[in-house]
């Protein structure tokens, strides 16, 4: 399985109502986004040891995977940090640039603190609630509130096609270490290309499979959800 589903089927809340955990996911996204700067901070500290408690992780893990979205968030909040004008008045600190001066704006400042400190917290409870979900229990929650049918069933495909996706390639990738295909460069780019060619002819193999698995059980254009 993803590590992401074996993660939600060790939290401690895994067998959890998933309507009580989407919940109390509002009600964290709705205090990420009232809460001062000062209290989103809090409430990030107090969301993450609640995560690591869960999950059974310790907080190295954990700011591991808030590494991944931070170097996005911190590119954002520089853009909205600096400032370009005309007037060296109106910066609290610039660098002349022809005509204009760049350089960090007062009230940027005050808007890139929001700024980041409501991400923070919203992305720890986004991350809450997919590190406390199984898979099963998103399709229930998805039923609860009235998404249509056809929506859920391309999500239980997609779900279900990335794990063959991943299989085949694995397969196809530890045949090809065994015949040494990657221990020169221009060998890896080859068996590389050799790989995405053979995965995308065995997905489609796949996929005939499962269209007569399905063809034999009578299948009627719905799937029992």
């Amino acid at each position: 399985m993803l590590g992401i589903d074996k993660l939600s089927y060790q939290s401690r809340w895994c067998r959890v109502s998933p309507l009580r955990k989407f919940a109390l996911y509002l009600l964290m996204l709705a205090l990420a986004f009232a809460l001062p700067p000062l209290g989103q901070g809090i409430l990030l500290l107090v969301i993450a040891a609640f995560t690591c408690w869960l999950l059974r992780v310790g907080p190295v893990r954990y700011l591991r995977w808030l590494a991944v979205p931070l170097g996005f968030l911190l590119l954002g909040v520089v853009t909205i940090i600096f400032s370009a004008s005309h007037q060296t008045q109106a910066l609290l600190w610039s660098v002349p640039l022809g005509t204009w001066h760049i350089g960090i704006d007062a009230q940027g400042l005050q808007v890139a603190n929001q700024t980041f400190w409501r991400s923070l917290a919203a992305l720890a409870a986004t991350y809450w609630l997919v590190l406390n979900l199984p898979f099963p229990q998103l399709i229930i929650l998805l039923q609860r509130l009235r998404v249509p049918r056809l929506l859920i069933e391309q999500i239980l495909l997609t779900w279900r096609f990335i794990f063959i996706l991943l299989d085949e390639a694995q397969a196809i990738h530890r045949a090809q270490s065994l015949r040494f295909g990657y221990r020169t460069l221009p060998g890896g780019y080859r068996s590389l290309a050799m790989l995405i060619s053979m995965l995308f002819s065995r997905v489609l193999l796949r996929y005939q499979q499962m269209v007569t698995t399905l063809e034999v059980k009578l299948y009627q254009g719905d799937f029992h959800l």
